[in-house]
């Protein structure tokens, strides 16, 4: 009997490659729409991956991708505006076109990925525009689920593995909002929870905040990460108007590091106020006992030995 076809929309992305790796392995067959193929090469070995180039934005394309699958998963977002990707078109409006293309083709099971804190009165236009789009979903008439998550960390984040490229590269860290506080949690974690939404219809209709077991500041983890990756450096604590100015800068800067709507941000705790949801059996992961796999300097250098081994042939 073949197992469920899902549409998973950013399957190309740090979560959606993990999740798209964990429901392969139960037998779904998977589509991930990309820009291109190179993009989402990684996940072309995937014995029933079915990476598709697409424009996810266009509502004729998205409608074909969704007919015949049996649930479609949300992951696309950003956390910082380029071009025409804005937080309205690429968060609110695409929730608009998922929630047609599902109801078009009859596909009555959404999972969506929003944020924690997401409010459409929140303090930031990535906050509120993630908010508005869990109005999209919930008014929609679907079996919808979603998730909120505070930060997601793991091999190839762009969190913790950002932290210790800037430790090994700055004498100093100047920090922004050191005071912010974060319930970091496991991409593994995450992906186990939507693996089983889409398993079990159980949690429809429901809205699922997911923190891992411990609550930090932003200058604990930082601090935490440098010592971690073996370069600790001293902090700089920066707040008011020097983190508006350090954040003004960075936006305009290549890459992108810190804008204003993400100090926004961080003027709300992205912290939970409940313990991993116990429907999903999943005792939350700590960093201090996943991360130095990854951060530690004799994993660094594993790592650059095996790609200059394979690079050599």
């Amino acid at each position: 009997m073949a197992g469920p076809r899902v549409v998973l929309l950013g399957g190309s992305g740090f979560v959606g490659s993990a999740l798209a790796a964990r429901l392969v392995s139960g037998g779904a067959t998977v589509v991930v729409p990309a820009r291109s193929r190179e993009r989402a090469r990684h996940l072309i070995l995937l014995p029933t991956a079915e990476v598709v180039e697409a424009d996810v934005h266009d509502p004729a394309t998205l409608a074909r991708l969704v007919r015949g699958a049996d649930a479609v998963v949300n992951l696309v977002g950003i956390l910082n505006e380029s071009g025409r990707d804005t937080f309205e078109r690429v968060h609110v409006e695409l929730a608009r076109k998922v929630v047609e293309a599902c109801r078009s083709a009859g596909v009555t099971r959404l999972v969506h990925m929003s944020a924690l804190n997401a409010d459409p009165a929140g303090p930031s236009r990535y906050l509120a525009s993630k908010g508005e789009a869990e109005k999209v979903v919930t008014s929609s008439g679907l079996e919808w689920t979603i998730f909120r998550p505070s930060v997601i960390f793991g091999e190839g984040d762009s969190f913790l593995s950002l932290f210790a490229r800037l430790a090994r590269a700055l004498p100093v860290i100047a920090l922004a909002a050191p005071d912010a506080r974060f319930q970091p949690v496991w991409v593994g974690d995450v992906v186990a929870a939507f693996a089983h939404a889409l398993e079990q219809r159980g949690t429809a209709r429901a809205s699922f905040d997911l923190c891992g077991p411990a609550v930090y500041t932003l200058r604990e983890l930082v601090r935490w990460t440098s010592e971690t990756a073996g370069a600790v450096r001293p902090i700089l604590p920066l707040n008011g108007a020097l983190a508006s100015m350090q954040a003004f800068v960075l936006e305009h800067l290549p890459g992108k590091l810190l804008s204003r709507d993400n100090l926004a941000s961080m003027t709300k705790d992205s912290v939970c106020g409940c313990p991993f949801p116990a429907a999903f059996g999943v005792e939350p992961s700590s960093l201090e006992a996943l991360a130095p796999s990854w951060l530690a300097p004799d994993a660094m250098a594993s790592r650059y030995d095996a790609m200059r081994a394979t690079q050599a042939r």
